[in-house]
């Protein structure tokens, strides 16, 4: 077992081959531990250098709209205001404690990702 740093994209690729090279690897042989510290070490790096960007609140809640089954029409109906319910999907208005509140209560979406700051759209 050769096993080195990974500090590069090239190192990285190689890394991602040799162990998809290993997936079959029993547990607790010597395949089954180089596996296990590639992985490791692809965890690693993936965490340095291929950081992965939280989406903006709305970005957030259209997804978990699309994945929930729910349209623009149903926060319409959730909001009591179709106007209201354009302008938050449109960026054009924020977010409010209440909106995040209500969405949470009858969607049961988290609201971390429903407070953080985003840029409207003018």
């Amino acid at each position: 077992m050769n096993i080195n740093p990974i500090k590069t994209k090239r190192d990285y690729n190689d890394t991602l081959a040799r162990i998809e090279d290993l997936m079959e690897a029993e547990f607790n042989t010597p395949e089954g531990d180089e596996l296990d510290v590639l992985t490791t070490l692809v965890e690693n790096y993936e965490e340095k250098a291929l950081p992965i960007e939280a989406l903006d609140p709305i970005e957030f809640l259209k997804n978990a709209m699309e994945f929930r089954g729910h349209s623009p029409a149903d926060l319409s109906k959730l909001l009591k205001s179709r106007s209201r319910a354009s302008e938050l999907l449109a960026k054009k208005r924020a977010l409010s404690i209440g909106h995040i509140r209500i969405i949470n209560k009858a969607w049961k979406i988290p609201i971390e990702p429903l407070v953080q700051e985003y840029e409207l759209q003018t």
